[in-house]
């Protein structure tokens, strides 16, 4: 493993860096840092909550033009950030060698105590500046909460999700997410 680097850097710089660590990092103000998930270990709930995205997106999206992607992609971000979203969902024509999403249009992140004022204030805000991006979904893993931004011509409007009978329709990549597809396997969503 090369030793962290605490030096500033670019995105380019980065993501050369990044290729020689046997980790996952985000480029945060200029400094290579874990996330915050991987600082503190992702709970079960978490993890399965990403799973049931994924497999939902999967099977919707099959041997279609837009295709789910694991935290392993990162999202560059123009204020210079390179984040790692749960999942996110991006179209046109995929470049196999790249580690960064080319035209994304749905990110999630699944919050958790420790990560959730982030997500939902630095992040969010972040995110709506991603051109191609339609749609961001925070989704909680204490209680089937989820908040999906939707992007229009006049902007992102914030729609509000509390109960397992809700359906989100996400025209924009041809999917609709079940509240109760997602928290499958949850105390709460069984």
């Amino acid at each position: 493993m090369a030793e962290l680097k605490l030096t500033r850097m670019t995105q380019d710089e980065f993501l050369e860096w990044q290729q020689s660590q046997d980790r996952n990092y985000e480029l945060v103000d200029g400094l290579p840092v874990l996330p915050l998930k991987a600082m503190t270990g992702a709970t079960r709930g978490h993890h399965r909550v990403v799973v049931n995205i994924l497999r939902e997106f999967a099977n919707q999206l099959r041997r279609k033009p837009c295709q789910p992607t694991t935290d392993d992609l990162a999202l560059k971000i123009s204020a210079g950030n390179i984040w790692r979203p749960d999942v996110t969902v991006e179209c046109g024509e995929p470049r196999l060698k790249d580690t960064t999403s080319a035209e994304p249009r749905l990110v999630v992140e699944v919050l958790s105590p420790s990560t959730m004022n982030f997500d939902r204030v630095r992040k969010l805000d972040e995110y709506k500046s991603v051109p191609s991006l339609r749609y961001i979904l925070l989704v909680d893993t204490e209680k089937p909460q989820m908040t999906l931004h939707v992007r229009d011509a006049s902007g992102w409007t914030p729609h509000h999700y509390e109960t397992l009978d809700a359906t989100l329709d996400l025209p924009e990549i041809g999917c609709r997410l079940d509240a109760r597809d997602v928290f499958e396997g949850l105390p709460f969503g069984d």
